[in-house]
């Protein structure tokens, strides 16, 4: 293993693997911003208060 580091540089190794690993983590976070369920930026006291309101019209209507 330790002839493994004479043919890759460990500078350049753990800089790749930081910034793929920080590319990752930007593309899931992105991802889930860009859903409804999964946004917590946007809209986030909104879905509380619209079940609230549809919980309390539906023993009205009933």
């Amino acid at each position: 293993m330790w002839r493994l580091w004479f043919y890759f540089d460990i500078r350049r190794t753990l800089v790749a693997l930081h910034v793929g690993l920080a590319v990752l983590a930007f593309t899931i976070h992105f991802i889930l911003l860009s859903t409804d369920r999964y946004n917590w930026l946007e809209d986030a006291s909104a879905a509380p208060a619209a079940a609230a309101v549809t919980s309390s019209e539906a023993p009205a209507a009933g």
